[in-house]
């Protein structure tokens, strides 16, 4: 069964393939000027594809919460280091709901009691464990940089779904709560990805 699946599956690319090879000579001589004049072609940054954003679907119960100032100011962080590092949508889609499972998008300082260990900032990263010192983990972009960083050195992490990517970084007591994050970090990233 999986043979006729895949099979079929490549056909299905080989026609979308074949069909760019032809469609993209014809449609990079569209707006090429007739009479010497250049042509302007308007291009339309709209939202990221929700097919990118989330390609397997949120797993489990959702959960949301409101965001304040300070939190959204993190959103923004987390993408801005994210498009810094090269990467995709996905990728801010990850860090952010890992973010909401480890802080809330809240940079955490250094708890006393009430730590988990010496765990600090957006993604609860501890010095102890080589993340950085305080100073560079309490900084959302060293933070965000530091976890696309190990995400990066994650095998397929583009084809895994958010808890299964964000657990391979974190290495959480807790593997499965990041799926709960996975629709409010997409809308995040959908809302603020071209902002």
């Amino acid at each position: 069964m999986n043979t006729i699946i895949r099979k079929s599956m490549l056909s299905v690319a080989g026609l979308a393939f074949a069909g760019g090879v032809f469609a993209g000579p014809i449609a990079a001589h569209a707006a090429t000027p007739v009479d010497g004049k250049p042509v302007a072609v308007a291009v339309q940054a709209g939202k990221p594809d929700t097919g990118k954003l989330i390609p397997h679907g949120t797993q489990g119960a959702q959960s949301r919460i409101a965001l304040n100032d300070e939190q959204t100011a993190n959103v923004k962080a987390i993408i801005a280091a994210t498009k810094k590092a090269g990467m995709p949508e996905r990728a801010a889609v990850i860090s952010i709901g890992t973010s909401l499972q480890e802080s809330k998008l809240e940079n955490l300082g250094h708890l006393g009691d009430r730590n988990d260990h010496d765990s600090q900032g957006l993604f609860q990263q501890r010095p102890s464990s080589g993340w950085g010192t305080p100073e560079q983990i309490t900084d959302p972009d060293y933070s965000t940089t530091a976890f696309l960083k190990g995400l990066k050195q994650v095998d397929g992490w583009q084809d895994m779904p958010l808890t299964v990517a964000a657990q391979t970084v974190q290495v959480s007591a807790y593997p499965d709560a990041y799926a709960q994050w996975e629709q409010q970090a997409a809308d995040l990233v959908a809302q603020y990805w071209n902002s």
